[in-house]
């Protein structure tokens, strides 16, 4: 369910980054490699790809597993999370309050497509206790950044799944090499330590530049959101305390302002801390007059 109305597109970043990545191993092993086809491991492909995957299904229930499909689905799409809308949509909801026309605040909450900013103005004209609309709303926050960090371990656990099993395939590489030095036949023993090295390097490559970049992205997405929950979560208690629509405005254009740097490096439980700090020090201070 979506928390912010958003406008996808191509994640051109995504696709940049994976084309750049390939084409650059590829041209590694082509100026480097007299026979670049010796790098074509496919005993040691099935050896990483299909462990890693019998891995993921044995530590993961298949319910959980669908929702890591759906995730890195969301990795090709970029996701504008419209903050100036969500801004707006408080403030009219503000005006309208203030002027004591309930019925167009529902107009309004009918066209909105965010549930978080609904459930949150809903329970202000319920006129539910601050404290309990606090509480829910930051139990909602808590529900969605756990499950979307659970979705980002997966991918983080795979990766980890990863390397192990070219480790794997390199120690059969060796059992072979070892068989073949009864021969001595040294073509064959370099042939099967080739293929036992090239292991290890499918499993670092697909936990290196796959899955522990996908990991990193989904939570990035997570902290954005979070981030953005909690500027909702300040503009439904300034709506519960009757703040003017202009002192709301200039309030969450400030907080957006001064968190754009952690929606790039956030640490969410200082995000938290500040935003009970600044609702709880507004608290005593008089408001501008409206203009």
């Amino acid at each position: 369910m979506a928390v912010f109305a958003v406008r996808p597109d191509m994640n051109t970043s995504t696709l940049i980054g994976i084309l750049t990545g390939v084409l650059l191993i590829l041209a590694s092993v082509f100026l480097s490699a007299d026979e670049p086809g010796l790098f074509l491991n496919l005993p040691g492909m099935l050896i990483v790809v299909g462990g890693t995957i019998a891995a993921m299904f044995i530590s993961y229930p298949m319910k959980e597993l669908r929702k890591v499909y759906r995730s890195f689905t969301l990795i090709w799409k970029h996701h504008e999370l419209s903050v100036d809308d969500e801004i707006e949509e408080i403030v009219r909801v503000s005006m309208l309050l203030g002027r004591g026309q309930l019925s167009k605040v529902e107009d309004e909450l009918a066209k909105t497509h965010n549930p978080f900013l609904r459930t949150g103005v809903q329970l202000v004209i319920d006129r539910t206790l601050p404290e309990d609309i606090d509480a829910l709303l930051k139990w909602r926050i808590f529900k969605l950044r756990r499950s979307e960090q659970a979705e980002a371990q997966v991918f983080r656990s795979i990766a980890n799944y990863a390397p192990a099993f070219g480790m794997a395939g390199t120690l059969l590489g060796l059992v072979n090499m070892l068989y073949a030095m009864g021969d001595s036949n040294f073509e064959i023993i370099g042939r099967n330590l080739g293929i036992a090295l090239t292991t290890t390097l499918y499993g670092i490559v697909l936990a290196n530049l796959f899955l522990r970049p996908i990991a990193i992205k989904l939570e990035r997405r997570t902290e954005q959101r979070v981030m953005l929950m909690y500027m909702v979560l300040e503009g439904i208690n300034m709506l519960g305390q009757k703040r003017t629509p202009s002192f709301i405005r200039e309030t969450l254009n400030s907080f957006v302002a001064q968190y754009e740097d952690e929606i790039r490096s956030p640490s969410l439980e200082q995000i938290e801390e500040d935003v009970d700090r600044k609702i709880g020090s507004r608290a005593g201070k008089t408001e501008p007059a409206e203009s």
